[in-house]
């Protein structure tokens, strides 16, 4: 089983959530919270400051968190994904698109009440955990842990465990 640890930010501005549009190497197209893979050897927010910087411009000095945890178990693909979601306290810079990888290919804020509408094309672990955190805006931590199931993306079952 392949296993990656993946971070993502929740950046909150005047003009509401930072999301990034991401062109899928099949040529999908997805919204997300900005972040990334956490490389070897590099620290859960050292990634995920990097990564903030590599996709937004954005350089961000303070977090807390995690704010939520998913973990996503996808046997039949082979593979395990376990993401930590930290909130953002401090940053400075303007949105740019800087993305070495060319996987993000548009940063915009978005109102609270209209990221359902972006993130309907997100996986359903991108997506559950994020409006959950939106609706609620808990404090602490909290976990969420899918099964995903199929080996055609298009038609992958997804499920909640636990």
């Amino acid at each position: 089983m392949r296993s990656w640890l993946v971070a993502g930010a929740v950046i909150e501005g005047p003009d509401g959530v930072l999301l990034v549009q991401n062109r899928r190497r099949d040529g999908r197209v997805d919204w997300s919270p900005p972040g990334g893979v956490v490389d070897e050897g590099e620290g859960v927010l050292e990634g995920l400051t990097r990564e903030v910087a590599e996709e937004t411009g954005l350089v961000v000095t303070a977090w807390r968190g995690p704010i939520y945890e998913i973990e996503a178990q996808a046997p039949d693909l082979g593979w395990i994904l376990r993401v930590e979601v930290h909130l953002a306290t401090e940053w400075a810079g303007d949105v740019t698109l800087a993305d070495p990888d060319g996987i993000v290919v548009d940063a915009c804020y978005v109102d609270p009440t209209a990221c359902d509408g972006h993130l309907e094309a997100s996986p359903r672990w991108v997506r559950e955990p994020f409006g959950a955190w939106l609706g609620e805006r808990w404090s602490g931590s909290r976990a969420f842990r899918y099964r995903i199931d199929g080996h055609d993306l298009g038609s992958l079952r997804v499920t909640p465990v636990g």
